[in-house]
């Protein structure tokens, strides 16, 4: 299932060079990850492949205005871009929108429809080292006051305030490997040292670079 290549011409050159400006925990390469699983999603669940690429292309873009608002401004980003008319009706943007503004992790409420709730589990790549990774590049990029022990309490807070037992991480298809690799993660986190030992690794090479 592949979307409409005009519409790949039109991303590809307006939206995705977008996320250059973004720390690399959302960079270009995190939302060419999640474009590849949301289209996996959609093609299990038949769903419009078009849709899902769009939503996916455009569910970060309001990290420019921060993110705490991430989510409400790119849902506002893609409905007002008249280019996208092209390929959807007044509806489809609509649902678009509804999807990018649900797919934030902390989100207490299921996604309003499929496209959310395919761009939600897209978004959450449960791998632990590249979540360790992320949250540490996060870190980095915004608090460089802290010193390691710093960013190594505060990396141990997000980690178990997301991921761990009770977290408010919420999984929304049983269709996607999530659920086994969250498990994963919370059993590293019981345990914290091994969680400590790629956190001192991670560390080391991403302030090398």
């Amino acid at each position: 299932m592949k979307p409409s290549e005009t519409l790949v011409a039109y991303i590809e050159a307006e939206i995705i060079p977008r996320y250059a400006a973004f720390d690399r925990a959302h960079d270009e390469r995190h939302v060419r990850t999640v474009i590849e699983r949301s289209l996996a999603l959609a093609g299990q669940l038949g769903a419009d492949a078009d849709m899902a690429y769009t939503v996916a292309a455009y569910h970060d873009t309001g990290l420019t205005a921060g993110r705490e608002r991430h989510h409400t401004v790119s849902g506002e980003i893609l409905a007002a871009d008249t280019a996208l008319r092209r390929w959807f009706d007044e509806e489809q943007i609509a649902a678009m929108r509804q999807a990018v503004e649900d797919h934030r992790a902390s989100a207490g409420a299921p996604p309003r429809n499929l496209y959310g709730r395919i761009v939600a589990e897209a978004d959450r790549l449960i791998e632990p080292m590249t979540i360790i990774r992320r949250t540490v590049q996060y870190g980095l990029a915004h608090y460089p006051e802290l010193d390691r022990e710093g960013h190594y309490a505060r990396c141990m807070e997000h980690l178990q305030h997301k991921y761990g037992d009770g977290g408010y991480l919420r999984l929304w298809l049983a269709e996607s490997e999530n659920a086994r690799r969250l498990e994963e993660l919370r059993a590293l986190l019981r345990r914290e040292e091994p969680v400590r030992e790629a956190f001192e690794r991670i560390f080391d090479e991403e302030t090398a670079r």
